[in-house]
Formats: structure tokens, sequence, C-alpha cells
């Protein structure tokens, strides 16, 4: 009998298998694709030669991940490229906000009062980076390990962004660039706790980067199988699991599924408790991408947006909140909050001499069948007229091709499930052990990013889910 299978290959589901076998167990990841990756997964979308990332492209999280950081994933090839800033929020009349590496410079950028007031709001988190990760990257309802730089997080993380943005800072450009990094919780920003997603990104560019994979996403996914493989685990591809009775004979099972398909591969051996519970779990937004060859790099009217990781495209302050409060709402923004990527300004390797790739997607009411290139679009000529005359080929994926793609991401929701309300907290559901699944007569855990800390390519839901895995193996043999 195997010690653990693993369901689903996306980061998480693969950190979990390493954190196993390091641990000593026997360990099988079954995958029901036949490439591994679950949304960290690359592919020539467009045209030959153009390599593309189908869904998780930045990886802020992933250069910081302590997870991650504990595996010798260099030697199985995992190369990060950095671009020469990590973000940038363009404006009218060729100005951009800038999210510098550096806190000063970014600081500096800003000028005046609101230089002072980034340097207050993000100079302690950047500092104590290392204590704010271990606290933040992991589930919300234990005892801190470092409850002074939790503390000082938290007075304005739970602010909304849209409150928290207006307040703190006097110009333009700060403003803009706060709401665009809030922007990334997929939320009303007038909701609380939109804050957090602001500060923590903010504060992962300035301590870590805002990196991609050189070569794609999928190089990640490939070091990760190549070190499970070097522990002793097995990975099996093209193998769906839709019921208990798929899964082979192991003493623990952990799903990097969401609720949903927990819920259907589980039947009536879930408990109805924990049934209850798992169909309340709430779904967010679904994302609408569109992927593109170029013949040149995309022609920016402010030069910080070329040499950007990341481009929030998509105005001022105002702007920005009232597309995301659309779309939480079930609307379709006219000038929706677009994320943009050029990935091979700072990694060339992803097509031909002197051709480029590019993404870029926006938030859409959960489901969505409405095409939104157009209006993606428009946003980018905004601030790189010319556009248009630099596509070669186009990609579009609407939500339910993003579900297609990655069965979790139901809906075209890429976060694995809503982060509003108590979900950011108590995800996928309030509990002492939330990666415990209470399925009778079998050790069963939920290792996917519906489980804490939650979104993001990380592998620390599934760092967190191997842990209590471990807890429930060791106490099984003492028995």
């Amino acid at each position: 009998m195997t010690d653990a299978v693993v369901v689903g290959s996306g980061p998480n589901g693969l950190a979990a298998a390493v954190t196993l076998a390091r641990a000593g167990c026997s360990v099988v990841v079954v995958e029901a694709d036949d490439t591994p990756g679950g949304g960290c997964r690359s592919a020539e979308l467009t045209l030959p030669g153009f390599v593309h990332d189908v869904c998780s492209a930045i990886h802020p999280l992933g250069v910081a991940s302590p997870a991650f950081a504990d595996m010798p994933l260099a030697d199985h090839g995992l190369e990060w490229a950095h671009p020469l800033t990590p973000a940038a929020h363009p404006l009218a009349g060729g100005r951009a906000a800038v999210l510098e590496r550096s806190l000063d410079a970014t600081a500096d950028g800003l000028g005046g009062a609101d230089a002072r007031a980034w340097r207050r709001l993000v100079g302690p988190l950047v500092t104590h980076w290392e204590d704010l990760a271990s606290s933040v990257l992991g589930p919300m309802l234990r005892v801190p390990g470092h409850p002074v730089t939790l503390g000082r997080f938290g007075v304005r993380a739970l602010w909304p962004a849209a409150l928290l943005g207006r307040r703190m800072f006097d110009g333009e450009e700060a403003q803009a660039m706060f709401s665009g990094l809030a922007a990334h919780a997929i939320l009303d920003l007038g909701a609380p706790l939109t804050s957090s997603f602001g500060l923590t990104v903010a504060a992962s560019a300035h301590a870590a980067g805002w990196p991609a994979v050189r070569g794609g996403s999928q190089r990640l996914t490939d070091a990760l199988v190549s070190y499970l493989r070097s522990l002793g685990g097995e990975l099996v591809a093209g193998r769906r699991v839709t019921s208990l009775a798929d899964l082979p004979p192991a003493r623990a099972v952990l799903f990097d599924l969401t609720p949903r398909q927990v819920v259907g591969i589980a039947g009536v051996r879930l408990t109805a408790r924990a049934r209850r519970g798992l169909e309340r779990f709430r779904y967010g937004p679904g994302s609408f991408k569109v992927d593109y060859a170029l013949d040149g790099p995309v022609p920016w009217t402010n030069e910080a947006c070329a040499r950007a990781g990341s481009v929030h495209v998509c105005g001022p302050f105002d702007e920005v909140v009232a597309a995301e409060r659309d779309v939480a709402q079930g609307r379709h923004p006219e000038r929706p909050f677009v994320l943009t990527s050029q990935p091979t300004c700072f990694d060339p390797t992803r097509a031909p001499a002197g051709k480029h790739t590019f993404w870029a997607y926006c938030h859409v009411p959960h489901g969505s069948t409405v095409d939104m290139t157009g209006a993606i679009e428009d946003q980018i000529e905004r601030f790189a007229p010319g556009f248009r005359d630099r596509v070669l080929a186009r990609h579009v994926m609407f939500p339910a091709d993003l579900e297609t793609h990655n069965a979790n991401n139901v809906g075209g929701d890429v976060a694995g499930g809503s982060h509003g309300g108590l979900q950011l907290v108590a995800r996928p559901r309030l509990a002492l052990d939330p990666y415990r699944v209470p399925i009778d007569g079998l050790a069963a855990f939920m290792c996917s990013a519906s489980t804490p800390p939650g979104a993001g390519v990380h592998g620390m839901s599934g760092w967190w889910a191997a842990q209590s895995a471990l807890k429930e193996l060791s106490g099984s043999r003492r028995r």
C-alpha cells in the first residue's frame, strides 16, 4: 500500500508530494491531463516558436515561497527571470506609476508626501518580509509565529483598498498604483481586507521581485516533477479520478482540487456536515484572457512600462475601483482593469528573434460568455497606440476555456474560489485543520488554492496539507 496518493499535479499538489517524499513516504501523483502542471503550464498557443503561459505566468510568491526555497529546484532546471522593474501602471499624458524593485526608488518616483506615505506603509513589511511571509502564507486561524509583524500588517490590511488608497496617498500615480496592486484580490475594492493584497504584493516586489520562470511556467512544473522522481515519487498522467474507487490503495489521499470536485469524488462517504460546508464554498469572478504573438515590443508611451514584468492597464484610481465593482456586481466594465505582461522583454527564449509574446486578461463575471477582446485592446491602445498593428496572431480564452484547461478554474475563477468575506481566512470551510476532509474510512486532505493561503503559485497550500497528512501517517504507523 502506498503511503500517499495526490490527486492533481498543480504546484500545490506537487509541493505536497515532494514534502511527503522528503519525509520518507511513498507517493503517487495522479493527473487527469496528459501534461502535469494544472494552472502552471506553457504551450505554443498562437504560432510555432511562441511559448505562452496558459494560465499563471508571473510568480511573485513563487520566488518568495518558503516551500520552494527549501527545495533544490535549480538542480532540476528551474531558473527565475527577473524584469528590470516589477510593475507599472500607465496614466494619461505618457505618465506612469512605477513599482521598482527598490523601495526607495519607488518612493522617490512618487515624490512629496506620497513618498513618505509609501515608506511608512510598505517599508516595515519589507524589513520584516520573512516573518510576514511565514505568517500570511499559511492558515490564519492559528497562533501567529510573529505577532508583532502580523499586527503591524493587520492594522492596514483590514481596510478596504478603495478607502486606504485615497486616505494614504494624494497623487494620482500613488493612488492608481495601489489600486492596481490591490485588484489582484479579484474583489470589489470597497470590501474589507482588500488592502491586504495590495500590501502583500508590494512588499514581495521589493523583498523578492516579480519574476517569471525562464522558458515558461511549465519549467517550474517540470522541476518539481523531476525532484519528486529523484526522491522515489511517481507521477501517473492521463488518469482521471471520478470516484474514490479510481484511487490506488493508500494510507492518505490529498486532493489538489476545489470543493466541488472533492464532493463529487467522495460521494456519500463525505460526512454530512463536511458536505454542507464544502457545498457552501463560493467561487469568484472569472477571467477572460488573450495571448498574442507580436512582431515587435508593445509600443508603450511610457518607457517604464516596456521594462516592467507586469503592466496594470486601466487609468486612474477611480477607474480601477469602478471596473472591479462592476465585475463583483455581475457587470462587464466598459473599461476593464487589464493585467498584462510581455515576458520576452526579460526572457527572449520564448519567441523567435525579434518577436515577442504578450498576454492580457481582465476580470469578468463568473462564467461570462462575453467576448472582451475589443475592450482589452481598446485599453491597451490608450497607453500603447499602434499596438494592434504589431499583432501577428491571437489566442482567446473565455472562462469556460480556462475551466476546460484546468478543472479547478470553475467558471473561469483562477483563484480557486473567492477570497471575499470569511473565505479569506476560513477556506474551504471553518475548521481548526482546514486541510483535513472528513471522509469515512479514509485519511483525506485538500491541498489546492481553495485552502490557505489561497491563490498564487507558491506551493504553500500543498506544504501545509502535507504537514497535516504526516501527522496522520505517523500516528497510523504507531498504531
